[in-house]
């Protein structure tokens, strides 16, 4: 079995690349996806929320106000108390698919696509946290795989998906302002152990995917080898 982390900075393309990964074998999760189930009424994360930031951020219908949370999360100043409420979780959640996955397939790749493998290990270790699940988020990995591409380019993405109807300053401006929380491109490439270039062109792209999920399949193949002979 072998344990994927797959990871990139807003805009950087991880999505389709973890859509290429799920075409070429892999079971695949994505936190995002994860920590949104996690945030409905009846889980203990929602109820953890609602303690921390108020009935403002519940709908009449009972569900969060995802809006209200991010407008004080993000703009509010207040985004590590959201994290260290989420973050555990979902990283709990990961840990019991990964099992069910290589319960039912020993011999499954399982990548968790997420944005900020290295981003919660790095707040972690700044609130203090020198041990535990998040300080050490990236040990649960056996390979880390990093999309990069240009800034400029990331934030033209993300403007695309939020306004498709046109360029919109206020969207731009949220997407650097979220860049600017990331760890920059560099940063990520120097402690992943595969690094896809997305520059727009997505032919290329596939091939790296591709390229990559060989070099996966061999070391998985090598690692079941030498658990065989042991």
């Amino acid at each position: 079995m072998l344990r994927v982390g797959l990871t990139g900075g807003l805009g950087s393309g991880k999505s389709t690349v973890a859509g290429y990964f799920r075409e070429l074998g892999a079971q695949l999760i994505e936190a995002d996806e994860m920590g949104r189930a996690l945030m409905e009424p009846g889980h203990a994360v929602y109820d953890e929320i609602v303690e921390v930031f108020g009935p403002e951020v519940v709908r009449a219908d009972g569900k969060l106000d995802r809006a209200r949370l991010a407008e004080l999360a993000f703009r509010g100043g207040r985004l590590d108390e959201l994290n260290a409420i989420v973050h555990p979780a979902v990283i709990e959640a990961q840990g019991d698919w990964m099992r069910a996955v290589f319960a039912r397939d020993p011999k499954a790749i399982a990548v968790v696509e997420s944005a900020l493998i290295f981003e919660v290990e790095r707040d972690a270790r700044l609130r203090g946290e020198s041990e535990g699940v998040l300080s050490y988020w990236r040990r649960r990995f056996d390979r880390v795989i990093v999309v990069t591409a240009p800034d400029d380019l990331k934030i033209a993405r993300y403007v695309a998906k939020i306004s498709p109807g046109g360029w919109d300053d206020k969207v731009a401006a949220d997407a650097r302002s979220r860049l600017a929380r990331q760890l920059d491109d560099e940063s990520k490439a120097s402690r992943a152990d595969f690094v896809l270039e997305n520059a727009g062109d997505l032919a290329a792209l596939r091939a790296q995917a591709e390229a990559v999920w060989r070099q996966l399949v061999e070391l998985n193949n090598n690692s079941a080898a030498s658990e065989l002979i042991q």
